[in-house]
């Protein structure tokens, strides 16, 4: 195990079509995991991530088990080829999950499966229309956390992920959103761009969905994380089960706290952030979230024998 390496599992977005194409047409064990997680889901997951529609790909409750599947077949891949153990993990939202897996509290397959009820579940809190969310670049937390206060006016939107520095997502109604993007242009805000999304993620218009997801997730058999885990609504290292469980189901309705995650990390001694999924959206943030730290990612071969060599 190397103490000063951590693995950070990306979430929603990252998803594309062809994901992992170079890889799964070199390594079989790519094509077997995605092949135990098409088992539990009961169709062809590579299928759909290689030649769509892109639409369904796209749909929550099939992006959160590919990201998942990808992820992990990565990880898997990872380990096989003799790559260091980190000392840490932590998931960007969905990536949680994906974490958890990595770190053995969960196998794949009941992975897969709580991830598309989880995504079944925040698309039926708020009908597609309803909600939105949107980025906002070049604005101090402080800022968006006042615009989304003024333009609320009795409707949610929030600030839900604390991606980088000067790098905010805000979620909630789709009218209190559009207000909000307004109140972060007059606040000087570089960009303020809604987000193609069918679901407004962390906010309170998904407490109902955690409220029915804490049945599912009381029924899997979780164990304690083999690796420590930095978890989205803490910023923390989370090591007892109710704690952990607890924040998985307030993860729904909380904000990800990204940059305090990182930093954490980074308290720790973590000088090498290796992205372990689809992607390399990650990457980007968090060099901004922590200056001095060397990130890699895994997203293609040429990128995945470049993080194995450097970290040797």
């Amino acid at each position: 195990m190397s103490a000063s390496l951590a693995f950070v599992f990306p979430g929603q977005g990252s998803q594309s079509l062809a994901m992992l194409a170079e890889h799964g047409a070199r390594q079989p064990l790519i094509l077997n995991t995605f092949g135990e997680a098409s088992e539990a889901l009961g169709y062809d997951l590579w299928a759909l991530t290689q030649q769509g529609p892109e639409e369904q790909l796209n749909q929550t409750d099939k992006t959160q088990p590919a990201i998942l599947a990808a992820s992990v077949a990565l990880w898997r891949l990872w380990l096989a080829e003799g790559g260091a153990r980190p000392a840490f993990v932590a998931g960007h939202s969905l990536g949680e999950y994906s974490a958890l897996v990595a770190a053995g509290s969960l196998s794949l397959a009941a992975g897969v499966k709580l991830v598309e009820h989880r995504g079944q579940l925040m698309q039926q809190a708020v009908p597609a229309g309803q909600g939105g969310m949107a980025a906002i670049l070049g604005l101090e937390d402080a800022d968006v956390l006042a615009a989304c206060a003024e333009a609320a006016q009795g409707e949610v939107v929030s600030a839900v992920n604390f991606n980088a520095p000067g790098q905010v997502v805000i979620a909630g109604g789709a009218a209190a959103v559009a207000r909000a993007i307004e109140a972060c242009k007059a606040r000087g805000a570089k960009r303020a761009m809604p987000l193609p999304v069918s679901v407004p993620s962390h906010c309170a218009l998904m407490r109902p969905a955690a409220e029915r997801f804490a049945e599912a997730v009381a029924a899997i058999d979780w164990q304690t994380p083999q690796i420590a885990l930095v978890q989205n609504v803490s910023a923390a290292v989370v090591t007892d089960l109710e704690s952990l469980k607890r924040d998985l189901l307030a993860q729904l309705y909380s904000p990800v706290r990204w940059v305090e995650s990182m930093v954490c990390l980074a308290g720790q001694g973590v000088t090498d952030l290796v992205e372990c999924g689809p992607g390399k959206v990650l990457s980007g943030l968090n060099k901004r979230c922590v200056k001095g730290i060397n990130t890699h990612n895994l997203d293609t071969p040429d990128a995945f024998a470049a993080a194995r060599a450097a970290l040797v």
